[in-house]
């Protein structure tokens, strides 16, 4: 891993060198690595994964390889775990829906798909290996435009033997009921798509197809909770209130525990912001006790703690939170990763060192930005309206995010609590061909066309959602 606090050599593109041998050696293990993840050590244990429609996919696949569609597939993108559960998707379920309909598809079934280029700077240079070596394209979220990342999914969309995934919301939010405002370039890239087929006089149909994903808890495991919770309030400096029987106790009592939590570290991280940003608060804590005032002093907290390093940075304070993260990054990372500098090696000793200061600025600022990545799908009131332990486990996960930020560990080690199921669903393959007339009339209704598009995907991203319910096995 770089130290980010000293200067660094420009990112540089990483393309992807598809292997079909390593693609297909990870298959092979697959099962084994979704079972091994039940171990205390790892973050969480997967199983099963289930897809109530999965022949959908496979008749994409079957057009696809006999040449009568390119095929986007747009998924829900909450955890960091939904690649494992694609590729058993992929290696598995579908190849035996095929078997089902009387028809084979050709091995192994898999898509090429963009990723985070931070990815690597976490985990380390293996990765950035592994993703190109398995079809992944880095993208510079925060870029207007990253035009080696568009080049390159591009051709992949016109010429690649396999199809292309691509997360429309451009970051995990944490949360299994909420989707977070699509951004617009997975719609946009499907339409270039057609253009792209069109000029080069081929007939193949473009087809989008929604991919919904959500974790369940089939056996909730309250015992874990409560150890994670008395964790959390031991870190806070709280009064630890651990349930001698845990399992005995239902989410009323649970509640109020995580609701101290929250407002806890909501009060702390006012009175930090107040202190030495100078940020005021929205409202005094003791006249907001409801969960839904939390959302009303969360919300000028996030909006403050963006600011700081948007003045930093001299960018503009508009935008989501989302838009102005990613901004916000891509700024920190051209202050560390110097595009400017043609060698560092030959600067100055001085000059080295204000470069490795600049860094250290920008990697400080930046840590108010991740503060905000946390919370940017948070209503307050998200347990309080359907008190499931799916809730319960997913918000007291992302305030764990939030303490061991703070405590200053690089990459937080989640603590498990439970089995989860993952539940696949497919939506209804959209002809994107079909809306191409609407596109191309004219500039401005080549933008309606996408935002069209856009909230189309949301729409059967939110319905595949509701009703992956009642699929738990």
């Amino acid at each position: 891993m770089p130290q980010l606090n000293r200067a660094q050599p420009p990112l540089g593109f990483i393309p992807p060198r598809y292997k079909p041998w390593v693609v297909q050696g990870c298959y092979i293990v697959l099962p084994l690595m979704l079972r091994l993840r039940l171990r205390p050590w790892l973050p969480a244990g997967i199983w099963p994964v289930t897809c109530r429609n999965p022949e959908v996919l496979a008749d994409c696949f079957r057009q696809f390889q006999t040449g009568k569609i390119r095929l986007m597939m747009a998924f829900r993108h909450s955890q960091v775990d939904d690649p494992l559960c694609l590729s058993y998707l992929f290696s598995r379920l579908v190849p035996r829906a095929a078997r089902q309909k009387g028809f084979s598809l050709k091995r192994p079934l898999h898509s090429f798909f963009m990723y985070d280029r931070g990815m690597p700077l976490w985990a380390g240079r293996w990765l950035g290996w592994f993703f190109a070596a398995i079809g992944g394209i880095p993208v510079h979220r925060g870029r207007r435009l990253d035009l080696k990342a568009l080049k390159a999914v591009r051709e992949r969309m016109m010429n690649a033997p396999l199809p292309v995934t691509i997360a429309p919301e451009g970051a995990t939010n944490g949360h299994g009921e909420v989707i977070s405002d699509l951004e617009p370039g997975t719609a946009q890239l499907a339409f270039w798509a057609v253009e792209d087929l069109q000029k080069a006089g081929r007939s193949e149909q473009v087809l989008l197809l929604p991919v919904g994903l959500r974790y369940i808890y089939p056996h909730p495991d309250w015992a874990a909770l409560n150890r994670l919770l008395a964790q959390l309030e031991a870190d806070c400096g709280l009064p630890v209130q651990s349930f001698s029987e845990p399992t005995a106790m239902g989410p009323e009592d649970y509640y109020p525990r995580l609701l101290a939590l929250g407002q806890h570290l909501l009060s702390r991280l006012e009175q930090f912001y107040q202190r030495f940003y100078g940020l005021q608060p929205a409202t005094e804590p003791e006249a907001s006790e409801h969960p839904a005032a939390i959302a009303q002093r969360l919300s000028p907290l996030l909006d403050g703690s963006l600011k700081i390093g948007e003045r930093f940075f001299a960018l503009p304070h508009t935008g989501s939170l989302v838009t102005r993260c990613r901004r916000l990054e891509e700024a920190g990372w051209a202050h560390i990763y110097r595009e400017d500098i043609a060698d560092l090696k030959q600067l100055s000793a001085f000059d080295r060192g204000l470069a490795n200061w600049m860094a250290e600025e920008a990697t400080l600022h930046m840590r108010h930005m991740r503060l905000v990545e946390s919370f940017v799908a948070v209503t307050g009131t998200y347990v309080k309206d359907k008190p499931t332990f799916e809730r319960f486990a997913e918000t007291t996960l992302i305030l764990f995010d939030l303490v061991e930020r703070v405590k200053g560990t690089r990459v937080p080690k989640r603590p498990q609590l439970g089995i989860r199921q993952a539940v696949i669903g497919l939506g209804e393959p959209m002809n994107i061909s079909d809306r191409w007339s609407d596109y191309a009339e004219s500039r401005r209704s080549a933008k309606a066309a996408v935002e069209t598009l856009t909230a189309d995907i949301q729409a059967a991203l939110e319905e595949l959602i509701l009703t992956a319910e009642g699929e738990v096995s």
